[in-house]
């Protein structure tokens, strides 16, 4: 069987600094930014590519130069990668904000709104996310509660350990606080509308916030599903998350063709990544190895323990 165009490729995070992030990204990453960080951005279209023939591209550059390779059904003029995986390090509290959906960030020009999902990775006793505003909510009571800087009260808490998946809908004001360390699967925009910040001299976006709010939305904790080697974490419109367990006894081989990129992330443990023709890849902490859509199909193998978790967008461009 000739060479796929692409083959599995590991991606160098970009770091995004950020007022309320960390100097201190410790395990994830062995250095100290002179500025803090918020976010490693695992799959941004800046992300360089590190391994293979197209070491060195942008992951934006490998979209235009092969979009039915590596994206499938969600190729687009942008040159998109579908899904933006991130790692979140929170050591002050984030805004109170709300992102729009579809059709309200058309409007303003932008080609998607932004769903997006949690997944703990770690998490300190009594950690919590704000999460949707409290029953009886209304817009004109959350108008008044950013005049008196209260609008954080108006949103609740939802207790979080290691492990827990959440769902953030578009249109659930939201906030995260130290705490916590997350692993953020989202469509890939960066339009937040911030409500709130604690003072912080940020520009506040309240008559778009407002108008993005629902004021009920689905999100919450989402129980997993385990199925043999693979636990199903959340399964909604733009993605689906699965956490794969593999050890020296247990190597994983992937289902039946998914015809969509595929990104894998080791969070406990390292592994390696097959696939017919290919190189193989080295997975570990802090890094994303992307599978192309072309590849019919791949085997992950761990010398120990290893937990991995793969983000995908649906096998049809939504």
């Amino acid at each position: 069987m000739p060479a796929p165009p692409l083959s599995p490729f590991r991606i160098a995070p970009f770091f995004s600094p950020r007022p309320w992030g960390t100097r201190d990204l410790s395990p994830w990453y062995d250095f100290r930014p002179v500025e803090p960080v918020g976010e490693a951005w695992l799959t941004g279209p800046q992300c360089l590519i590190e391994t293979g023939t197209q070491q060195g591209r942008t992951l934006s550059e490998l979209a235009a130069a092969y979009p039915d390779a590596l994206l499938g059904p969600h190729r687009n003029e942008a040159g998109d990668y579908p899904l933006l995986v991130k790692i979140l390090f929170p050591h002050d509290k984030l805004s109170v904000q709300v992102h729009p959906d579809d059709a309200l960030a058309q409007q303003s020009g932008e080609p998607r709104g932004k769903t997006e999902c949690w997944y703990v990775l770690e998490a300190e006793p009594g950690a919590a996310v704000a999460l949707g505003l409290k029953l009886g909510s209304s817009v004109e009571a959350m108008r008044e509660a950013i005049a008196n800087h209260t609008l954080e009260d108006m949103v609740e808490q939802v207790p979080v350990a290691k492990g827990d998946m959440i769902f953030v809908d578009a249109g659930t004001v939201h906030a995260i606080g130290p705490g916590v360390v997350l692993l953020e699967t989202q469509q890939t925009s960066d339009t937040t509308y911030r409500l709130y910040d604690y003072g912080r001299p940020r520009e506040l976006h309240i008559d778009r916030g407002v108008a993005a709010t629902r004021l009920r939305t689905a999100a919450g904790k989402v129980p997993p599903k385990t199925e043999g080697a693979r636990t199903r974490l959340i399964e909604q419109k733009y993605f689906t998350v699965d956490r794969i367990a593999v050890d020296p006894a247990s190597p994983f081989l992937s289902e039946a063709y998914a015809g969509v990129p595929q990104t894998l992330v080791a969070v406990e443990g390292a592994a390696v990544c097959t696939a017919e023709g290919c190189d193989p890849v080295d997975l570990f902490a802090g890094r994303a190895v992307v599978i192309p859509a072309a590849i019919r199909g791949y085997r992950l193998e761990s010398a120990g323990a290893s937990s991995i978790i793969r983000s995908q967008p649906p096998a049809r461009r939504t």
